[in-house]
């Protein structure tokens, strides 16, 4: 029963979440755009506000990147330019250290925001507030993975990360091998699951604003202003 759960968990669950994070923003899209928004609440009350949202989508960001890289890289690149396993092991617990530090501060003054400031939760969908708790709670369970990932390191085992980074790699190449989790501390399966769940919640949140990210707007053209001067024909 436990290694049934276990595959369901880590080996159907994954595209069970991909699946809903795809089809339902495509059809929220379709069917709700003027849902499709950040529903931002800043000029209800902007105390605090810049400082908390800038932590939280800084690590955010970090951690997303750093996960994407660091989870998605085949391990013959790494050992390829001359990292060793145990040197990406200490960057990632640096980093996820660091983005995860500034995520779990910025997460929780926002989580606390839309408890305590009345204007601000009255105007707050139930949805708005669970999924900041839900992403409080992801990235604290990952934090709490750090020690014991300072632990292998210390012991020069690297062995879970490499098992980790497969069972990811094994998701996205639709041969899942969720065996490779069985061995794995449970804090680890925690974060996993959490982190999973997000795609699954993310269609039905505030959180579809992040596919219209104005990515574009870092690569636009120079605009040209010029100021009005009498022409000296007048």
């Amino acid at each position: 029963m436990d290694n049934y759960l276990h595959n369901l968990v880590f080996g159907v669950y994954p595209y069970l979440a991909l699946t809903i994070f795809l089809l339902g923003s495509w059809l929220r899209f379709d069917y709700a755009q003027y849902t499709w928004k950040s529903d931002s609440s800043q000029l209800l009350s902007k105390g605090g506000m810049r400082v908390a949202s800038n932590l939280f989508h800084y690590g955010v960001l970090g951690l997303f990147g750093g996960h994407l890289v660091g989870l998605l890289t085949p391990h013959a690149v790494f050992t390829g330019i001359g990292l060793s396993d145990l040197a990406h092991q200490w960057i990632a617990i640096l980093a996820g250290s660091v983005f995860g530090g500034l995520c779990v501060i910025g997460a929780a003054m926002l989580f606390l925001r839309r408890l305590s400031n009345p204007r601000v939760r009255v105007t707050s969908r139930h949805s708005d507030t669970w999924i900041i708790g839900w992403l409080l709670l992801t990235v604290a369970i990952g934090l709490l993975t750090i020690p014991t990932s300072i632990s292998h390191a210390n012991h020069g085992n690297a062995e879970v990360m490499i098992k980790l980074a497969d069972w990811v790699q094994s998701i996205v190449y639709l041969h899942p091998q969720p065996e490779l989790l069985l061995e794995v501390d449970g804090v680890y399966k925690l974060h996993i699951f959490l982190g999973m769940s997000v795609f699954l919640f993310f269609p039905f949140t505030r959180l579809v604003h992040v596919w219209s990210a104005p990515i574009s707007y870092l690569m636009r053209a120079y605009q040209i202003v010029r100021t009005k001067r009498p022409s000296p024909l007048h």
